[in-house]
């Protein structure tokens, strides 16, 4: 229990345990070196797991300690006893994308916190107060740190690679951030995809276009934000670009569209003021509109 229990982005050291008598051999017991005067007692219960110790005469020892070598020794053992639990919860999420290590340690964090909090007062037994709390730890690192929307598994992994550097050069260089060349030497990686990770770092989440902004006090969403769709812009966009096709037809035919579409004017009366059939007009109309059309159309391509 020497080592620190890291949680990635942070390190969350558990209480080592205090030099003893026993030197490097293992205690005989988890009580082995705790004076206490009530009696151990091997619970009967059957559990479905060979990693469930007994530990409940520990935890009564344990809140009757005051702070101090003794309580921190006997702490730090029962958290090495119920590590092995630890553990195999955090291998109910390894395939989830996140490494195995990083779970580890995420678990281990929450088994320190149910150490912390656990009391053997209330009458139940730890592991039903550790297991929860344990796979809450883990849930809360998958929704604080892991996607919520599909991303290629390349840059994920450029993610986790760019995080790692990033956190030792921050260690040997205190109050320095590291810049893309360092972390990219440090790292093995090229510049382009040091750059593609530190993006993926802040692309966790996806928002709720219905969620209250932050500071909001009239229920004011992310969604309010947006703008609508607006048909006039459609309209605004179709005249300019008719614009210079229309200055370009000849005036007669210029002049019935006009007539036409700005003037409200139909076919027959078009033709009764200009002097020729309808029939004419329509043929006019057609193949102006058509030469327009094509030229934007193009244009467009």
């Amino acid at each position: 229990m020497g080592t620190a229990l890291r949680r990635p982005g942070r390190a969350c050291p558990v209480p080592k345990a205090h030099p003893n008598s026993h030197g490097d051999r293992p205690p005989q017991s988890i009580f082995e070196g705790v004076a206490t005067h009530m009696p151990t007692t091997a619970s009967a219960k059957h559990h479905p797991h060979d990693d469930a110790p007994d530990t409940a005469e520990a935890f009564r020892t344990l809140v009757g300690l005051p702070p101090g070598p003794q309580r921190d020794a006997l702490r730090a053992r029962i958290v090495e006893a119920w590590l092995p639990m630890a553990e195999r919860l955090a291998g109910r999420f390894r395939s989830r994308g996140e490494s195995y290590e990083d779970l580890r340690q995420v678990a281990s964090l929450g088994l320190v916190k149910a150490v912390d909090r656990y009391d053997p007062e209330r009458g139940n037994a730890f592991e039903s107060y550790a297991v929860p709390t344990i796979t809450g730890e883990i849930k809360r690192h998958f929704r604080d740190h892991m996607w919520t929307l599909h991303v290629p598994r390349r840059v994920q992994d450029l993610r986790n690679r760019v995080r790692f550097a990033a956190q030792e050069l921050s260690q040997t260089t205190p109050g320095h951030g590291p810049t893309v060349a360092e972390i990219a030497a440090h790292a093995g990686m090229s510049e382009e995809d040091v750059r593609t990770g530190l993006e993926a770092l802040e692309s966790f989440t996806a928002l709720s276009l219905d969620a209250e902004l932050p500071g909001s006090e009239d229920g004011y969403s992310l969604g309010d934000a947006l703008g609508a769709a607006d048909p006039a812009l459609d309209t605004v966009v179709d005249r300019e670009a008719v614009k210079p096709r229309l200055a370009a037809l000849p005036e007669r035919e210029r002049t019935i569209l006009y007539m036409r579409f700005f003037g409200g004017m139909t076919q027959s009366r078009i033709a009764e003021q200009l002097g020729i059939s309808q029939m004419h007009v329509s043929r006019l109309i057609s193949r102006s509109c058509t030469r327009m059309r094509d030229q934007i159309m193009h244009d467009v391509a």
